[in-house]
């Protein structure tokens, strides 16, 4: 039996599927094209596809033999979850094992956009740091500014729980209010009182451009954005129009679309801190994600019900 990997993974997880006498083929190019994912998915009765593939009834279709889409990520909205119910294909995912990271990484961003990290080093590696000066560079202070959490699962409790070591106060808004000692507000209070609105939200079509231009200059102008979620939770367009005046800055691991065009205006926006898609990038995540996406696999393939099913 084979299995197609769509990236090289870093770690030794996939030598568990050979010790299995498992046929694995990975692919170990930066992009695979559709046509070629098309092709090289024939045959195959395992699948672990990163965020970059859209898995559809297409690709399904064409692997007949088809048994697990063993997702290595937390978010399936790469993947047609109808398409694969109705054809009995398992869909799996990496719940738990990227919180940590995610939530490290948006401490991270917030950091860089509130204290303009990004721009001070370009000022000093462009020589224009001649002197020091009391209104060089000023940024925002975190202690006793609100952090606005929209949705609050795994990461966006981690999260919560660093913003507190900062003097932060923490908000959020989720689908239900959950027991945890935060304030929950409603989507609209949460954009009007938060100096900082973070993103952890699944993608779904009713969170499809949640911060959509109204939403977006209805946060309190001088407020930062910050989204390690999905691109498409936000419209963006939107977004280069509020940073132009409204919002202080934006920290973005991920855009619509995804990767953003080299020309893309929010590139030329000094308030605009983006980095490509590496919340989970710590080796030791990453290595994890591996481990799990494979155990989720073999659990299918071995007629086991898999540790972390979506479909």
């Amino acid at each position: 039996m084979r299995v197609l990997v769509t990236r090289t993974l870093p770690g030794k997880a996939l030598d568990r599927l050979r010790e299995r006498g498992l046929q694995v083929e990975v692919h170990r190019g930066l992009f695979l094209p559709k046509a070629e994912l098309l092709k090289r998915v024939e045959g195959a009765v395992g699948l672990i596809p990163t965020v970059e593939d859209r898995i559809d009834a297409e690709v399904m279709d064409r692997a007949k033999g088809l048994k697990v889409i063993a997702c290595y990520s937390v978010g399936v909205d790469h993947v047609d979850l109808e398409a694969a119910r109705e054809r009995g294909i398992r869909v799996t995912h990496t719940p738990g094992v990227l919180t940590e990271a995610t939530a490290d990484l948006t401490l991270a961003l917030l950091l860089a956009v509130a204290r303009r990290v990004v721009e001070g080093a370009a000022y000093a590696r462009d020589g224009l740091w001649k002197a020091w000066h009391p209104e060089l560079l000023l940024g925002l202070d975190l202690q006793g500014l609100t952090l606005g959490l929209v949705g609050m699962g795994r990461i966006g409790q981690a999260v919560a729980k660093r913003a507190l070591a900062f003097g932060m106060r923490v908000v959020y808004h989720a689908r239900t209010p959950k027991p945890l000692p935060y304030p929950f507000l409603s989507l609209e209070e949460l954009l009007k009182e938060a100096d900082v609105v973070s993103l952890h939200t699944p993608l779904t079509p009713e969170t499809h451009r949640l911060l959509n231009r109204e939403r977006l200059f209805a946060m309190k102008r001088g407020a930062i954005l910050l989204n390690t979620a999905r691109g498409a939770l936000v419209d963006t367009e939107a977004l280069v129009e509020a940073l132009r005046g409204h919002l202080f800055g934006a920290g973005l691991d991920v855009t619509d679309p995804e990767p953003l065009p080299q020309d893309h205006p929010l590139y030329r926006l000094p308030n605009a801190v983006i980095t490509p898609h590496i919340g989970s990038a710590g080796r030791t995540t990453r290595e994890r994600m591996a481990e799990v996406a494979v155990e989720n696999l073999l659990a299918v393939l071995e007629g086991r019900e898999p540790p972390n099913p979506v479909v």
